[in-house]
């Protein structure tokens, strides 16, 4: 039976950081969280909030990485920041680096439904939809390697 994702409200960007910064201030270093979410549905808020939690002192200096592919933050950890919205061939993104970073620190990838190979680890979806009235409906669920 597969579990109902976690449904957060979130009303201002605020709101979005704080929830994402509670999610991380836990984590231990080697977490991989994926987003999901139309362009400007708050994926690289939510992307500052998880940096926050993970003790990124200046979360403005986070910001998406779509022209670089990869941003690198640090924190408690290494954050390994990436955007696949640019990428649209396999071979790209599986050469973009990931065997140096699983392990080596977290990693947030936006644009994370371009993905279609298993990294060997569990993976944070987090999905973020924008709902009627400008508010966002984040989705929180843990799916296991090789189920993503």
């Amino acid at each position: 039976m597969k579990k109902k994702p976690l449904l957060f409200i979130s009303n201002s960007e605020e709101e979005t950081i704080a929830i994402a910064r509670n999610l991380a201030e836990s984590w231990e270093g080697k977490e991989i969280a994926f987003l999901y979410g139309e362009l400007g549905a708050g994926k690289t808020v939510f992307a500052r909030g998880l940096a926050a939690g993970l003790g990124v002192r200046d979360i403005y200096e986070v910001c998406s990485p779509s022209f670089a592919l990869v941003n690198i933050y640090y924190g408690r950890f290494p954050i390994y920041h990436v955007d696949l919205f640019r990428l649209d061939r396999r071979e790209d993104i599986i050469d973009l680096g990931w065997e140096d970073w699983i392990g080596q620190g977290v990693i947030i990838v936006e644009w994370a439904e371009k993905i279609d190979f298993d990294l060997g680890m569990p993976i944070f979806k987090i999905e973020i939809k924008v709902g009627q009235k400008g508010e966002r409906e984040i989705y929180f669920s843990l799916k296991e390697s090789d189920n993503l």
